[in-house]
């Protein structure tokens, strides 16, 4: 029986929102607990640059290729279950990182990391839509994501200091400790629903409108439906371009670089990647709203620039003679949060350009473009570093940095162009632009 009620969410929803972001917060410092230590990592494993790449690599692929199972999962059996389990896959994965004795078992300890990380945040969304009048989950879900990138943070600096205090095992094996603690938690606070509703759904407490709450990509619909739009084509290359120089810089090779590289104390780095999380927030509701405001300029006016912003910064590093001034690399981390907030572009042209029924794959069409350029972007640099002989923390050089990070530079480009093909193609779609005139044959 569900009775709608007029009444907004109570101490009780606030309450499991609160575990609920708690958790997502943790698991966002899970996921980028290898950001601060990635020498240390490449010392403790002996790995060479491309193997250091593999253990953000398999993370980021499992975490992307869980998603639509993940999301089966929520509709059959809710939140809490769900995100009970994925806390206790990610406590699983930090503890086997604590006691790992070689890469091949890190790297298994990784792919169960993104396993548990992929639960969350699906979970609290949610929860969100369950317990939250349907018209506050817009603004629930952007303040969600705001709240959740706080965990880069606690990657960046406790997690760091408390390391090079202690010992790896004490420092991950502490990170798998809070797992279970949350995990216990989510169990024992969260509920799939409210008491008086006996299934998911969504509640409109201005028009009484219900609908049951779906999580899973349809693939009744099909992704080859989705991707036949070219709405959902610009939204895959929108987020495909926009943010994967940030994740590389902030998930594996930003702290390296800057350290191992440019000479920076951990401090001035840790500074440094602080700046990129605290400006990717700060930017988060701000380019939100613009891009509800112009919603025909959206790629003009926010993507393209916020592209051409990473690459001319990434540029004026490289070819920087001799180490870069701290201002720059501060400006440098501003630059590279702007794409975080631009890539939330790409989910407004998914949503704006597909009905209803097709929204959730699209959606997931659209997060993979994302994951496959960080994961591009992540390997390459990687690789190149260890064909020019500086794959070790030993051998890093900021020469070699510089021309392992050119390998962005196509992907921008890439990117790009089917930006521009794609926006022409989807105005073409909707009347705003008059189709290409035929080619005439030629005599």
């Amino acid at each position: 029986m569900i009775r709608p009620s007029a009444a907004g969410p109570g101490f009780r929803a606030w309450l499991i929102w609160t575990v609920g972001v708690s958790a997502y917060v943790l698991a966002v410092t899970n996921r980028s607990s290898l950001s601060a230590v990635g020498v240390d990592a490449a010392a403790r494993f002996d790995a060479d640059a491309a193997t250091l790449s593999m253990f953000a690599v398999v993370q980021l692929a499992v975490y992307g290729g869980m998603q639509i199972p993940i999301g089966v999962l929520l509709d059959r059996y809710g939140s809490r279950p769900i995100m009970t389990i994925g806390m206790l896959l990610m406590a699983v994965g930090q503890l086997t990182m604590a006691l790992s004795p070689s890469v091949g078992v890190a790297i298994l300890a990784r792919m169960l990391l993104g396993a548990g990380d992929a639960a969350i945040f699906p979970g609290v969304l949610r929860l969100i839509a369950t317990w939250f009048p349907a018209q506050r989950g817009p603004i629930m879900v952007q303040f969600t994501g705001i709240v959740g990138q706080t965990g880069q943070l606690l990657a960046l600096m406790p997690l760091a200091a408390l390391l090079h205090a202690t010992t790896w095992t004490i420092t991950f094996g502490s990170v798998a400790g809070l797992g279970v603690l949350f995990a216990i938690l989510v169990f024992l606070i969260i509920r799939n629903h409210p008491p008086d509703r006996d299934e998911d759904v969504s509640v409109d407490t201005d028009t009484g409108a219900i609908r049951v709450v779906t999580s899973a990509v349809d693939t009744g619909v099909g992704i080859r439906a989705a991707w036949a739009h070219p709405g959902t084509r610009l939204a895959f290359w929108s987020h495909f371009t926009t943010p994967f120089a940030g994740t590389a810089f902030v998930l594996l090779w930003g702290m390296p670089f800057l350290t191992a590289g440019e000479g920076r104390t951990v401090a001035e780095a840790a500074s440094i990647m602080s700046v990129y999380v605290v400006v990717g927030m700060a930017l988060g509701p701000v380019v939100g709203e613009l891009s509800r405001r112009i919603p025909h300029r959206r790629s003009r006016a926010l993507v393209l620039p916020t592209v051409a912003v990473q690459a001319i910064a990434w540029l004026a590093v490289i070819v920087y003679p001799g180490p870069a001034p701290l201002w720059l690399l501060f400006a440098l981390a501003v630059a590279l949060a702007t794409g975080g907030p631009a890539s939330m572009v790409a989910f407004d042209h998914a949503r704006t350009h597909n009905p209803s029924h097709r929204l959730s794959t699209a959606t997931g069409v659209t997060n993979a473009g994302g994951f496959l350029a960080a994961l591009i972007t992540i390997l390459l640099i990687g690789l190149a570093l260890d064909a020019q002989g500086a794959g070790t923390p030993a051998t890093y050089t900021l020469d070699a940095f510089r021309v392992a990070f050119l390998v962005q530079v196509p992907l921008w480009l890439l990117g790009g162009a089917f930006i521009v093909i794609e926006r022409k193609r989807t105005r073409i779609r909707l009347g705003m632009d008059p189709p290409r005139a035929p080619r005439r044959p030629r005599r």
